[in-house]
């Protein structure tokens, strides 16, 4: 006799829609490779009469997905709402709590509750999986938590978000100005058409970031203040002046044990255009983890878009069907770490500064001397004056220096009237 599964879809937006469809075009597929069939016997949206690519059988729609619990039997919920709280956690929550296995890409509630709902998640004896949360096709959950579980991870760092890293590509390639290259995101679906903020200011790949950690430092979800930063404020000036030092800028999100401290941050990096992740480019992701005693590995695709993230979304469907109960972040809840943080003051770094400056005599010297004080030394410095305007760009490669050193030098330029603005920092990734 055939064997069911019943599976209640919540979130219709690009993500949902797309696996929807795929899940109705590959039940054979799947009752091939796990000797299930699959039933889809509840979706829900906020809209159902929202026009859609295929139709939606409107018998088993649900606009408040809570009533699918009171009249479905459900054996696994896929959740791609998206919020980090509201209906997303509620949702999943109760499907827990009710025995029901969970599937989501939501790197905002994983980030922020998934410590919470783990523990749901191994009492019920039910699968929480989230491959589709981090770098959307690429199965780097799963290489960390089965292929290569039995190693020991120093760090993990890379290109997390594919809308920053097809932005600063775009930008070298066609000498567009950011504002420019965001709009030809948002059109080829790249970034969020109403509000990308969290793509661009480094929040997406932060959520990534502490989900790596927890994973491959079986730690739980830090929850301790870092250093983010976004691309917002990178300009064309600065992606040119990178080229012409045969550096690119990259977002780069990094986790990595300093000390026995766990350090997290996501920043833009300038990279040597002779690196590996210096050329990876578009809407790529790349993760390289270092681990012994397998060394170094990447990992590298698609990280964003309704493709790659369904990918992912059906290998946890797959691991569920096939009657596997894994623990979310690998190993019990009771046993992951709360590792104390790396204080991010002591995070050291050869600087990129750029002043734009009146072009008077002794305002370089005012630079240098600042710099000096706070025993930042300089490696380079190429000045471009325009005359025409009276004023001149100085660009000031440092050596290393600490985060602390940094910013008290930099405190004084915010009232100086010789610094037209306020000096752009981009930290050299060794």
């Amino acid at each position: 006799m055939k064997e069911f599964v019943n599976v209640a879809l919540v979130g219709l937006g690009q993500i949902g829609n797309y696996f929807y469809n795929e899940i109705n075009t590959k039940k054979k597929e799947i009752e091939i490779k796990t000797g299930k069939s699959i039933r889809i016997v509840a979706i829900s949206a906020k809209n159902k009469n929202k026009k859609r690519k295929f139709k939606i059988n409107k018998s088993i729609f649900y606009k408040n997905p809570i009533d699918i619990f009171k009249e479905k039997k459900v054996n696994i919920l896929i959740e791609s709402v998206g919020l980090s709280d509201g209906i997303s956690k509620k949702v999943v929550e109760l499907a827990l709590k009710k025995k029901i296995n969970v599937i989501t890409p939501n790197k905002a509630l994983i980030a922020k509750h998934g410590d919470y709902l783990s523990k749901i998640a191994e009492k019920n004896n039910v699968n929480l999986e989230f491959e589709a949360s981090v770098a959307g096709g690429i199965p780097i959950l799963k290489a960390i938590k089965e292929s290569l579980a039995t190693n020991q991870f120093k760090k993990i760092y890379g290109i997390l978000n594919g809308t920053t890293n097809y932005i600063l590509s775009e930008m070298e390639n066609t000498n567009e100005t950011f504002d420019k290259v965001l709009k030809k995101a948002q059109k080829l679906g790249y970034a969020e058409p109403g509000n990308p903020k969290l793509d661009l200011n480094g929040f997406d790949a932060f959520a990534k970031v502490r989900i790596l950690s927890a994973l491959a430092f079986n730690n739980k979800v830090s929850k301790h203040k870092s250093l983010m930063e976004g691309i917002q404020n990178i300009d064309l000036k600065d992606i040119k002046i990178a080229s012409q030092l045969n550096l690119r800028i990259k977002l780069l999100g990094i986790s990595e044990i300093v000390n026995n401290q766990l350090f997290e941050t996501v920043h833009p990096c300038l990279v040597s255009k002779k690196s590996y992740i210096g050329n990876v480019n578009g809407v790529m992701n790349a993760i390289i983890m270092q681990g012994k005693p397998v060394g170094e590995s990447i990992l590298q695709g698609e990280g964003a878009g309704p493709g790659p993230t369904s990918s992912s979304l059906f290998s946890d469907l797959l691991t569920i069907m096939k009657g596997n109960v894994n623990k979310p972040f690998a190993i019990p809840t009771n046993k992951r770490k709360n590792l104390k943080p790396f204080d991010i003051k002591n995070y050291s770094n050869s600087l990129y500064l750029r002043f734009e400056v009146k072009d008077e005599p002794g305002v370089l010297s005012l630079i240098t001397n600042r710099l000096a004080k706070f025993k930042i030394s300089i490696k380079r410095i190429i000045q471009t004056p325009d005359k025409k305007n009276k004023r001149a760009t100085i660009v000031i490669i440092t050596h290393n220096t600490t985060e602390l050193n940094a910013k008290k030098s930099l405190s004084i330029f915010k009232k100086n009237k010789n610094i037209l603005k306020f000096p752009v920092l981009i930290r050299l990734y060794n």
